[in-house]
């Protein structure tokens, strides 16, 4: 079985603050080991239930967070940018399943820990084909494409609720429970690792079994609507081939696939931040 564990890191153990996952501040070089080890218990659950073939994606910023030399040695790494499917890249190359580990809740979420969609900077929503969408769904997407369900997702109570209304059946590790975007309760380590093992475990099982999610498929050709924050992101957004522009910070564009409107939005959100 080939597994691709797909990182972020705003919904990791302990994650309540911008600090937290910044590599500027003092207290990131905490919060990267905490990754690492909510990884290793993924893939820690994922070998128990029979995955032979572990890959594991580095999601977060700029793609160099998680510590290779405290990574689980029977998983390999991919990390750095730009890679074209970034927080899912490799599920081009082929994949069973995937699992996403230290995720979090689309944009405007209430009480969900540093909610937003791929950039708090510059993205105010996104629509997938008229629904509003975050990055579970984005991602889910991609790896549908290439017929790869999701099978867990962890993170807070938030993003668990928004990954079942977009893979019904998902298995849900919650570490924390938040009561605003900069605050929740957090499980300790020694709670959240077996938590996450235990979930992975049992994703992976019933997948082998024949049950659990189904890969998400979307209706092509693929509309996507990004409202930005400030008005000159929709001037050079709209420099996108193909974009049009409905508004002074929205812009929508169309794609006959997934895996290319994943793309166009990619540098749809880059030429915002120009």
């Amino acid at each position: 079985m080939k597994l691709l564990i797909a990182a972020d890191m705003e919904g990791v153990t302990g994650v309540v603050s911008w600090d937290h996952v910044d590599a500027r501040t003092a207290e990131y070089q905490r919060f990267r080991r905490l990754m690492t080890a909510d990884v290793n218990a993924a893939v820690e659950g994922a070998l128990a239930a029979g995955a032979g073939d572990i890959l594991v994606t580095d999601g977060h910023a700029s793609s160099g967070n998680l510590l290779i030399e405290e990574l689980h040695p029977q998983a390999r790494l991919n990390t750095g940018t730009p890679s074209p499917f970034s927080m899912v890249q490799c599920a081009q190359d082929g994949l069973d399943a995937a699992l996403f580990v230290g995720y979090h809740a689309r944009v405007g979420t209430v009480h969900a820990i540093l909610d937003h969609t791929w950039s708090s900077a510059r993205v105010a929503d996104v629509w997938l084909n008229g629904r509003p969408v975050g990055e579970t769904g984005l991602n889910a997407a991609v790896c549908g494409t290439y017929g790869a369900p999701v099978l867990l997702v962890t993170g807070d109570q938030a993003v668990a609720a928004e990954a079942q209304e977009w893979i019904p059946g998902i298995e849900a590790a919650i570490v924390k429970h938040a009561c605003g975007r900069y605050a929740a309760q957090c499980l300790p380590p020694g709670q959240t690792r077996p938590l996450i093992r235990d979930a992975a475990q049992r994703a992976v099982q019933g997948f082998l079994a024949g049950q659990g999610p189904v890969p998400l498929e979307v209706e092509t050709p693929v509309t996507i609507r990004i409202q930005f924050v400030a008005s000159h992101m929709g001037d050079m957004a709209r420099l996108l081939p193909g974009a049009v522009r409905l508004d002074g910070r929205t812009i929508e564009f169309t794609a006959p696939d997934m895996p290319g409107a994943y793309l166009k939005f990619r540098s749809a959100v880059a030429l915002a931040g120009a």
